[in-house]
């Protein structure tokens, strides 16, 4: 099973079958867009209520997420206007980079299959964007 809620530059993709807990992937969601620069300083995340109502999941697994970033440091929150993204970026290590680096592998190479696009056609169409950077 799949969630999916898009606010500005972030999508939120919930997959219960991976054994991660929706607030662990919240957090690991957020991490990765600020990684990215998808989210910035200053960015909004959505409110706990309305991420909860979109990805059909209780308030209280957003705001266990929401709670574990400000204690971070990686996010601020301002009662009333919300809740926005620090300065400071998320701490990876190699690992974990790794891991993320899979995960985003993976949900490519399941959009790609889901195409019929082969393993061998992906390696051919890699080799051709290395060349042309």
């Amino acid at each position: 099973m799949s969630n999916t809620m898009t606010e500005k530059k972030i999508t939120f993709a919930l997959d219960s079958s991976n054994g991660v807990p929706f607030y662990r992937q919240i957090i690991q969601q957020i991490e990765l867009a600020v990684l990215s620069g998808r989210l910035q300083a200053g960015s909004r995340l959505p409110t706990i209520r309305s991420l909860a109502i979109d990805l059909k999941i209780n308030p209280n697994t957003i705001a266990k997420a929401y709670n574990e970033l400000e204690i971070r440091g990686l996010v601020i929150t301002q009662v009333g206007s919300g809740t926005y993204i620090s300065d400071k970026k998320p701490d990876t290590d190699d690992t974990e980079k790794k891991n993320n680096i899979m995960k985003l592998v993976r949900h490519f190479m399941r959009e790609l299959d889901a195409l019929g696009v082969t393993p061998d056609e992906v390696h051919e169409i890699m080799k051709q964007m290395k060349e042309d950077i």
